[in-house]
Protein backbone atom coordinates (compact mmCIF):
# COMPACT_ATOMS: atom_id res chain seq x y z
CA UNK A 1 0.00 0.00 0.00
CA UNK A 2 1.24 3.52 -1.16
CA UNK A 3 0.76 6.10 1.47
CA UNK A 4 0.87 9.94 0.08
CA UNK A 5 2.88 11.73 2.85
CA UNK A 6 3.31 15.44 3.40
CA UNK A 7 6.44 16.98 5.49
CA UNK A 8 5.21 20.29 6.19
CA UNK A 9 8.00 22.33 7.59
CA UNK A 10 10.09 25.55 7.06
CA UNK A 11 13.22 24.45 8.33
CA UNK A 12 14.67 22.94 5.35
CA UNK A 13 17.15 20.75 7.29
CA UNK A 14 14.93 19.47 9.15
CA UNK A 15 12.18 18.79 6.14
CA UNK A 16 15.38 17.33 4.28
CA UNK A 17 16.00 14.91 7.75
CA UNK A 18 12.49 13.55 7.94
CA UNK A 19 12.47 12.97 4.09
CA UNK A 20 15.49 10.76 4.24
CA UNK A 21 13.98 8.87 7.31
CA UNK A 22 10.68 8.04 5.44
CA UNK A 23 12.73 7.08 1.72
CA UNK A 24 14.93 5.01 4.16
CA UNK A 25 11.79 2.93 6.26
CA UNK A 26 10.20 -0.06 4.56
CA UNK A 27 7.28 1.61 3.67
CA UNK A 28 6.23 2.77 0.69
CA UNK A 29 5.45 6.45 0.10
CA UNK A 30 4.93 9.43 -2.28
CA UNK A 31 5.92 12.09 -0.55
CA UNK A 32 5.73 16.16 -0.87
CA UNK A 33 7.42 18.66 1.22
CA UNK A 34 6.06 22.42 1.93
CA UNK A 35 7.86 24.87 3.43
CA UNK A 36 4.84 26.76 5.27
CA UNK A 37 1.06 26.21 6.35
CA UNK A 38 -0.01 27.89 3.13
CA UNK A 39 2.09 26.01 0.84
CA UNK A 40 0.54 23.10 2.80
CA UNK A 41 -3.02 23.91 1.98
CA UNK A 42 -2.78 24.85 -1.24
CA UNK A 43 -0.64 20.84 -2.00
CA UNK A 44 -4.26 19.92 0.08
CA UNK A 45 -6.12 21.20 -2.58
CA UNK A 46 -4.31 20.06 -5.35
CA UNK A 47 -4.31 16.54 -4.05
CA UNK A 48 -8.12 16.70 -3.80
CA UNK A 49 -8.45 18.28 -7.37
CA UNK A 50 -6.22 15.72 -8.73
CA UNK A 51 -6.73 12.38 -6.62
CA UNK A 52 -10.32 13.47 -5.01
CA UNK A 53 -8.41 12.40 -1.32
CA UNK A 54 -5.93 14.15 1.01
CA UNK A 55 -2.74 13.00 1.97
CA UNK A 56 -2.67 9.84 4.13
CA UNK A 57 -0.12 11.44 6.83
CA UNK A 58 1.53 14.77 7.36
CA UNK A 59 4.50 15.33 9.59
CA UNK A 60 3.47 19.20 10.82
CA UNK A 61 6.00 21.62 12.17
CA UNK A 62 4.08 23.79 14.64
CA UNK A 63 6.27 26.68 15.23
CA UNK A 64 6.54 28.68 11.23
CA UNK A 65 6.72 31.62 9.73
CA UNK A 66 3.01 33.17 8.80
CA UNK A 67 0.65 30.72 9.16
CA UNK A 68 1.45 28.49 12.30
CA UNK A 69 0.90 24.65 12.40
CA UNK A 70 -2.29 25.16 14.69
CA UNK A 71 -3.14 27.70 12.25
CA UNK A 72 -2.91 24.94 9.63
CA UNK A 73 -4.74 22.24 11.15
CA UNK A 74 -7.83 24.84 11.88
CA UNK A 75 -7.95 25.32 8.22
CA UNK A 76 -7.30 21.75 7.18
CA UNK A 77 -10.35 20.96 9.14
CA UNK A 78 -12.63 24.00 7.80
CA UNK A 79 -11.87 23.79 4.09
CA UNK A 80 -12.07 19.92 3.81
CA UNK A 81 -15.07 19.15 6.03
CA UNK A 82 -16.66 15.98 4.71
CA UNK A 83 -13.13 14.76 3.38
CA UNK A 84 -11.35 12.08 5.16
CA UNK A 85 -9.21 13.69 7.03
CA UNK A 86 -5.30 12.20 7.39
CA UNK A 87 -3.08 11.49 10.35
CA UNK A 88 -1.30 14.60 11.78
CA UNK A 89 2.08 13.83 13.20
CA UNK A 90 3.30 17.00 14.69
CA UNK A 91 7.38 17.51 14.21
CA UNK A 92 9.16 19.97 16.97
CA UNK A 93 12.81 20.76 18.13
CA UNK A 94 11.46 21.52 21.51
CA UNK A 95 10.15 19.89 24.00
CA UNK A 96 7.26 21.83 25.00
CA UNK A 97 5.26 20.77 27.23
CA UNK A 98 2.36 23.32 27.15
CA UNK A 99 2.12 22.22 22.88
CA UNK A 100 2.40 18.96 23.80
CA UNK A 101 -0.39 18.71 26.08
CA UNK A 102 -2.76 20.72 23.80
CA UNK A 103 -1.74 18.24 20.98
CA UNK A 104 -3.14 15.32 22.96
CA UNK A 105 -6.21 16.92 23.58
CA UNK A 106 -6.49 17.92 20.02
CA UNK A 107 -8.51 14.88 17.79
CA UNK A 108 -6.82 15.64 14.95
CA UNK A 109 -3.16 15.21 15.56
CA UNK A 110 -2.54 11.22 15.88
CA UNK A 111 1.12 11.77 17.32
CA UNK A 112 3.76 13.58 18.84
CA UNK A 113 7.49 13.53 16.90
CA UNK A 114 10.52 15.07 18.42
CA UNK A 115 12.77 16.41 15.30
CA UNK A 116 14.37 14.49 13.97
CA UNK A 117 11.89 11.50 13.04
CA UNK A 118 13.73 8.16 14.14
CA UNK A 119 12.97 5.49 12.04
CA UNK A 120 11.92 3.04 15.16
CA UNK A 121 9.22 5.82 15.32
CA UNK A 122 8.16 6.04 11.89
CA UNK A 123 7.83 1.95 12.02
CA UNK A 124 5.60 2.27 14.71
CA UNK A 125 3.43 5.05 12.89
CA UNK A 126 3.31 2.78 9.34
CA UNK A 127 2.06 0.02 11.65
CA UNK A 128 -0.88 1.92 13.03
CA UNK A 129 -1.73 3.71 9.34
CA UNK A 130 -1.35 -0.01 7.90
CA UNK A 131 -4.02 -1.31 10.51
CA UNK A 132 -6.11 1.69 10.12
CA UNK A 133 -6.45 1.25 6.55
CA UNK A 134 -7.17 -2.24 6.33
Amino acid sequence: MKLTTFIIDDDLVSQFATRYCIQQSHGNFDIVTCSSGEEGLQACLSSIEEQNRLPDIIFLDLVMDGMNGWDFLENLKNLFKGHLLPSVYVLSAFTNTKDRAIAKKNGMISGYVDKPLSRSYLEKILKEETVKRS
